[in-house]
């Protein structure tokens, strides 16, 4: 359907239509409210258009510098220098056609996995894609449907979670009347709703529009990268301003000099680069990602994903496949199937909900029966963890957790559940009480009638997805609905660490310190959902970077606090719409290569942008120096461009696609820092001995540049060279490749970058300085190595320390 653009503020007046609920709008209704405007779309803030895409890549603060200090060039008549533009220019093309690119296939890829909504039009059930519905629309919501747009419930009751929209975590239950607001989830119960509000006019969007000016969520690294560029935007201008007056005033370097001197000083402390570089690196990945048919939500996940050290997960459909069946069905002590048949078979058949349990339930009810007759209907729920039936005489039947319904006289049952717990199966208890069920709750224990038993097949691979993350140092925590023994069993048969330590947690209280208690455990049974949250939280502030998978309306509020949160697509759809990432095959086994594609791309980001910093804090470091020395800046703009092109920009993307699996440590910034600083101090080494034995040498000040844009070369060689250690044979190849390039074009296309023939005594400064750069580099990488190892040692330390220690609690 195409959309037909059109302000909220000059809409034209409609004649509202409350329509049968069983019939609904007719088409030619729901044709008039979309032409003129009363539909459900609201403007996409996920997926830039193609006009943002290419504004974003060329109106940025460094392409205006870039763009006036070409200009200073022009004026002056340098025109070989200008060509840092090429540079600059390829970049933006890059960066406009990659982001386009995964455009596309996001686009296709949520297109092919949004879930659709059940409207009723013209007496017929359809589905449509929310922003096709229109305002007065009847739509048919279930439990883990996410309400699509402001309603109000036309029939039945439900149990609302609204912890999306207010943050409370209350379930609250809607009736007949009652409104609905868009982003909040079903937890329970069936309903036909009206849409009253839509689009732009509905609460979520109106929440969202308030908050316009918040930044959208970005990773760490990005954050600090903007951080980087902002203090580097701000240093460079009074640096820059400084430099052109010392050389002009001070040193009589005329005005083409000062001017082509001190462009070559800021370009080289712009890492004009290295922002494109991470954009294509993560634009690439979630390429890579989308192959493996992986949704990816928000690119911070892709950061968070290499950074993850505790991975949560539920049993079923993780660990075992999800497709329940109902094994048996035993009666408790004194009595007999026949009894109670017909009215468990009537009690299934009338259940509410399409979970995994109900599902095994129905198809096992082989006999027809009718529905068990009630005056009320409690659907099942994650907090309640049962269901009932009431009549007017008030019996009530039940079906759920035989701990939370048999309450104090679970002990009496201990020894027979023990045994129908075993190799992790699922059991729920069917029982049958008077007036046990009040506004509270279950008020008393109902009278136990028999146990249904179900049983779920291990996932082929589960054992070895689990004993790669136990490999690469992911502990892994279990944190599921069912029984914490039946947990703690499946557990153990796949392999988790810590699976024998398993906690009940419907005997935990709110007061408890689930920081402590998610360390010491590895498997967590009767978990609440509200429970899952402060599990995840505890975690988190232990120091711990937390993934968490789940597929259920009750993972809603534990993957939205979680640090990278994975959905399955075959899951509620409220979970789907929260999780940064998407299973779009359901897949828990495709885990680890997603796990080593985010390590894979940040570091190798890591690594790439350590290359580009070693010239910005050498061109920091020479000028700041030299604005206090009688020499002037002995770089030009086009030699700066050569070093740039073959030995930081070339090798930066072609290190961004190498394999890379190692968990990430330590904080970005500070990795990349230390990592460049040898290469950087290095340079400014050998550059000021260079300018000393030069001018001590009587040699011309164009060879003394010429010798000094060599030495860069050989120190950026061996930084590169240090960066791939150790070396492989493509690595080696990358390494050769680019020193070669340099070198070749410096011998052979020389004059074009401002670089002279070298006298006798000039080769042999060079030579000496160069072999000098060996050892002057590989001291400071062994220097900073040991601080780097220090940093991380404290790094670790710190984020080990439960949070009350660190001060956070």
């Amino acid at each position: 359907m195409m959309r037909r653009k059109k302000s909220r503020q000059i809409r034209e007046p409609l004649i509202r239509t409350e329509a049968e609920i069983s019939q609904g709008l007719t088409g030619e209704q729901a044709a008039e409210r979309y032409r003129k405007g009363y539909d459900n779309q609201t403007p996409k803030s996920l997926s830039k258009t193609a006009v943002q895409i290419v504004w974003d890549n060329v109106f940025t603060f460094f392409n205006f510098l870039f763009a006036a200090l070409a200009c200073c060039l022009f004026l002056v008549g340098a025109y070989t220098d200008m060509m840092f533009l090429g540079v600059v220019i390829v970049n933006v093309l890059i960066g406009i056609v990659q982001e386009l690119r995964v455009k596309r296939i996001l686009d296709r890829i949520s297109l092919i996995s949004a879930r659709r909504v059940t409207v009723i039009r013209d007496g017929r059930q359809s589905q449509l894609l929310p922003e096709e519905l229109v305002i007065d629309d009847i739509v048919v919501l279930q439990p883990g449907s996410q309400v699509p747009a402001d309603a109000f419930i036309c029939q039945g009751t439900v149990e609302v979670n609204e912890a999306l929209l207010t943050g409370e975590s209350d379930v609250i239950q809607k009736r007949e009347g009652d409104a609905l607001l868009s982003g909040s989830f079903l937890v329970s119960g069936h309903c036909l709703a009206r849409l009253d509000r839509v689009g732009e006019d509905s609460y979520a969007f109106s929440l969202t529009n308030a908050m316009k000016r918040k930044k959208r969520y970005r990773s760490e690294m990005m954050k600090l990268l903007d951080r980087l560029l902002k203090i580097i935007g701000i240093v460079i201008v009074p640096v820059g301003i400084l430099m052109f007056g010392k050389q002009m005033a001070g040193l009589d370097t005329g005005v083409s000099y000062a001017v082509r001197s001190t462009v070559a000083a800021i370009v080289g402390m712009i890492p004009e680069g290295l922002y494109l570089l991470v954009s294509v690196a993560l634009a690439v990945s979630v390429i890579r990602l989308a192959k493996t048919r992986t949704l990816v939500h928000e690119l911070a996940c892709i950061e968070n994903l290499a950074r993850v050290d505790v991975l949560c997960l539920d049993k079923t459909g993780t660990i075992t496949e999800g497709h329940l069946e109902v094994q048996q069905v035993q009666a408790v002590e004194g009595k007999q199937e026949e009894e109670f048949r017909e009215i468990l078979y009537g009690y299934i058949r009338g259940m509410d909900g399409d979970n995994g349990t109900a599902q095994a339930l129905k198809a096992w009810v082989s006999e027809p029966a009718p529905e068990l007759a009630g005056c009320q209907k409690i659907p099942f729920s994650s907090e309640r963890k049962w269901s009932a039936v009431c009549q007017e005489d008030g019996t009530c039947y039940l079906l759920g957790a035989p701990e939370i319904l048999l309450k104090e006289h679970v002990a009496e049952y201990e020894p027979v559940l023990k045994q129908l717990f075993l190799d992790g199966r699922r059991v729920l208890l069917f029982a049958k009480g008077k007036h046990v069920i009040g506004e509270e709750g279950l008020m008393d224990a109902p009278e136990p009638i028999c146990f249904l038993i179900l049983a779920d097949k291990l996932r082929e691979q589960a054992k070895e997805t689990l004993q790669y993350f136990r490999a690469q140092g992911v502990t892994v925590k279990v944190i599921s609905g069912d029984n914490a023994e039946a947990v703690s069993c499946v557990a153990q048969r796949v392999g988790v660490e810590q699976a024998s330590h398993f906690v009940d947690m419907s005997q935990i209280s709110d007061t408890e310190d689930f920081g402590l208690l998610a360390e010491q455990n590895g498997v967590f049974g009767r978990v609440a959902p509200e429970q899952k949250r402060k599990l995840i939280q505890g975690l988190k502030a232990n120091g711990h970077t937390v993934a968490m998978i789940g597929d259920g309306i009750n993972d809603v509020l534990a993957l939205k606090e979680a640090d990278c949160s994975i959905a399955m697509a075959s899951g509620s759809e409220a979970a789907g719409r929260v999780a940064q990432l998407v299973l779009l095959d359901s897949d828990f086994t495709a885990m680890p290569q997603i796990v080593k594609e985010g390590r894979r791309v940040i570091n190798n980001i890591e690594r790439s942008a350590s290359l580009f910093c070693v010239k910005n804090i050498f061109s920091f470091l020479m000028a700041v120096i030299l604005l206090f020395a009688a020499i002037p800046y002995p770089l030009l703009p086009a030699q700066i461009t050569l070093i740039s092109g073959f030995l930081i920009g070339a090798p930066s993307f072609l290190l961004t696609f190498e394999p890379s699996f190692t968990r990430i440590k330590g904080g970005f910034l500070g990795n990349v820092l230390l990592n460049s600083l040898p290469g950087g101090l290095a340079n400014v080494l050998v550059l000021l001995t260079a300018l000393h034995f030069g001018t001590a040498l009587n040699l011309s000040f164009a060879e003394i540049s010429t010798i000094c844009a060599l030495l860069i070369g050989v120190v950026e060689l061996l930084v590169l060279i240090f960066q791939c250690w150790p070396l492989n044979a493509w690595r080696a190849v990358l390494a050769a490749m680019c020193g070669g390039g340099f070198f070749l074009a410096a011998a052979w296309i020389g004059p074009v970058f401002h670089l002279t023939g070298l006298s006798a005594a000039g080769a042999r400064l060079f030579g000496i300085l160069a072999l000098f750069s060996l050892p002057v580099i590989s001291i400071l990488v062994f220097g900073v190595s040991r601080i780097k190892k220090e940093f991380l040692v404290k790094y670790e330390k710190r984020n080990s320390q439960p949070a009350t220690v660190r001060g956070i609690g």
